[in-house]
């Protein structure tokens, strides 16, 4: 059950959630994930993602963020120091990049790295910590001989699975495919999934270019901002680490003109959202840019663009929480995530959405 505390204090966006509805696979086939219609006036329809195109207006604008993911999570050894000490399995994902071969990652089990401490990955593929920096993070310095990073990780990496899946079953092959949005277009640049985006399939891209809703694509790099914990109790204090952000010319020129002319404008994602509101100025008109944000949406924050909203069940207490409420309300939320609980609908990255219209 949720707790009914209210902002501006992160209590007030926590919840209890039973273990069985942390979803661990997708849903079969992806756009047979079930659906919670949130509507402006606060009634709740259960739904599913097929139902989408019987959802939404011809006219309504949906804005993608097709981003792809890198395998970014690495399995190595922490060789040993000397004679006397062991090898120690380390597992390495990769969160920031900070030159061609120097990376942020987060290390598993940090607390057995030092600075100068080398990790063989493949033949011919290892790394070195450089520094050591807070909360399980460390830069490293990968050596490739002449080969590029994402080229080795397509051989050694894995998908990052979010922790709550890590922790509870190994990653597989399947999650190379799962894991990716079948939209997903580029070089693979993101460290996470921007999971709205893992429902649509084909057929339900389909189904809503019949239908006659406009589809935009933007992209959002997903990096350690997206998931990184809060920690200010008052959420006022927090900040958010920022982020690559991409919106062309045309793409805003397209938006703008909708929007002008009454069309609503619903994002597909969280990263979706958070990559228009960053590009939108204070009459609610979008321009390229391409560039980094560090924009946090909280409740009572104003929101210039976005008319609605698809996106997955987050994670007590985060970021992505609290933009939803900026968007629907405090109240509204709450209401939505108390019914996903009673009703058993499965949650997080490979769980079952939302859908919030005005």
């Amino acid at each position: 059950m949720l707790k009914t505390n209210i902002e501006p204090y992160l209590s007030g966006f926590d919840y209890e959630l039973p273990e069985r509805l942390i979803a661990l696979r997708p849903a079969r086939p992806r756009d047979s994930a079930r659906l919670l219609v949130v509507r402006g006036d606060g009634s709740l329809e259960d739904r599913t993602i097929l139902d989408l195109p019987k959802l939404l207006n011809r006219s309504d604008q949906l804005v993608f963020n097709t981003t792809k993911v890198l395998l970014a999570k690495i399995r190595g050894v922490r060789l040993k120091r000397d004679a006397n000490g062991q090898d120690v399995e380390i597992n390495l994902n990769l969160i920031e990049k900070v030159s061609e071969n120097v990376w942020v990652v987060l290390a598993r089990p940090g607390r057995r790295l030092k600075v100068d401490d080398r990790i063989d990955i493949a033949p011919e593929f290892f790394a070195t910590v450089v520094s050591k920096l807070e909360a399980g993070k460390f830069e490293i310095r990968f050596e490739t001989f002449g080969k590029k990073i994402p080229e080795l990780l397509e051989t050694h990496g894995e998908m990052p699975l979010p922790p709550y899946i890590d922790r509870r079953r190994a990653s597989d092959e399947s999650d190379k495919t799962d894991y990716q949005p079948e939209i997903a277009v580029g070089e693979p640049k993101s460290v996470a999934a921007p999971t709205a985006s893992l429902h649509f399939t084909t057929r339900l891209l389909n189904a809503l270019k019949l239908k006659g809703v406009t589809r935009h694509n933007v992209q959002l790099h997903v990096g350690f901002g997206t998931f990184a914990p809060l920690k200010a109790e008052n959420f006022h204090k927090n900040s958010l680490h920022s982020e690559w952000i991409e919106i062309d010319q045309q793409t805003a020129n397209n938006l703008n003109s909708a929007r002008h002319k009454g069309s609503k404008i619903i994002a597909i994602g969280t990263t979706a959202m958070r990559t228009i509101e960053s590009c939108a100025d204070g009459d609610g008109d979008i321009r390229q840019y391409f560039g980094n944000t560090n924009l946090f949406l909280k409740p009572g924050d104003k929101i210039h663009v976005t008319d609605g909203l698809l996106t997955n069940f987050h994670l007590p207490r985060s970021s992505l929480l609290m933009l939803v409420s900026a968007l629907i309300g405090h109240k509204a939320m709450l209401a939505a995530y108390t019914h996903a609980i009673k009703n058993e609908y499965r949650f997080f990255s490979y769980g079952d959405a939302c859908l919030f219209l005005s």
